[in-house]
């Protein structure tokens, strides 16, 4: 299926229009994966393996209409996290029209693949933006896709301004999962966690995987830099790999949050999962000049019922 009417070819990537007019630019591996990222929000809107199996969600309800952002994928949560701050909901960067940056500077050696297909966006707040938020930033992201299909995100915030400022930051990743009930986390066993049901209390998790039975909503803290979420009944992982970004929050509203969202359908919740790379708890703070640096991997590799994928994954 098109993805839009007009088309422009670039050096490793597509820009076409959706059929709202927004630009989204299209990657594709010479395997036969596919990224597509809309330059609304920096979004990741699609993430599809060389079998064309759409590994993010996306709700049938969602709203594409700018501003507001899209319900699915993976938008950018800058430079708030939630209600946690004065701006509106997970900040403004979702809301925003990104450029495609031809110049972006060269990230460290180990970021720079030869062997990925990607782009480069950026972002600079605009005066609307620096009277709610006045700081003066350039947010970087670029988007690549490996040979084997797995999707990388390496984002950098440099502060430009002349005063230190502080910033949240999450990439809200809408995995695409067959049933909630059947699908696990491990990676997070005895950590704490901000439980957002229970006015941010903070506790600690117990279970020897995380399991869902019931809405959830948990920032969980100090947390490694790989983990795993195990899809039984499709028989697939989705590995998470983070650097930059010490807490995952975990996120499904279940059956009576569904019915409120008017751009989520009322079942859906079982069809998705938000596991988001973040930086929350505490926020990151760039005094002029500095830069911070912030990446997220996902590989979705065939799975047992055990860890071993860790070690030996085999990719679907």
């Amino acid at each position: 299926m098109s993805m839009g009417h007009c088309s422009e070819q670039r050096t490793g990537f597509e820009v076409t229009k959706d059929w709202n007019g927004a630009d989204q630019v299209a990657i594709r591996s010479p395997r036969g994966a596919s990224v597509r990222v809309c330059l609304h929000g920096g979004q990741v809107v699609s993430w599809r393996n060389h079998r064309g199996e759409e590994l993010l969600f996306s709700s049938s309800k969602a709203i594409f209409k700018p501003p507001k952002a899209t319900r699915g994928g993976i938008p950018i949560c800058f430079p708030q996290f939630g209600n946690c701050g004065t701006l509106e909901q997970h900040g403004f960067a979702r809301n925003k029209i990104w450029t495609i940056d031809d110049e972006a500077p060269p990230l460290n050696s180990g970021d720079n693949n030869n062997n990925k297909a990607s782009v480069d966006l950026l972002l600079k707040p605009s005066e609307d933006d620096l009277k709610c938020w006045p700081h003066c930033f350039e947010l970087r992201l670029r988007v690549s896709l490996s040979m084997d299909g797995d999707l990388s995100l390496i984002s950098r915030v440099r502060n430009v301004n002349g005063k230190p400022f502080s910033f949240a930051f999450a990439y809200h990743t809408h995995l695409s999962v067959s049933d909630i009930s059947e699908v696990r986390i491990e990676g997070l066993e005895t950590l704490d966690y901000l439980d957002n049901l229970s006015q941010r209390e903070r506790f600690t998790e117990q279970g020897d995987a995380i399991t869902f039975e019931s809405e959830v909503d948990r920032v969980y803290v100090g947390c490694p830099g790989v983990i795993a979420v195990l899809d039984h009944e499709k028989k697939r992982t989705f590995i998470i790999r983070k650097e930059g970004l010490p807490d995952i929050v975990v996120w499904n509203p279940w059956e009576k949050k569904s019915k409120t969202m008017t751009d989520f359908g009322d079942d859906e919740y079982k069809q998705m999962l938000c596991v988001d790379a973040a930086a929350v708890e505490r926020t990151i703070t760039l005094k002029p000049g500095e830069e911070w640096t912030g990446k997220l991997e996902l590989s979705a590799v065939a799975s047992t019922n055990c860890s071993d994928h860790l070690d030996h994954p085999g990719r679907l």
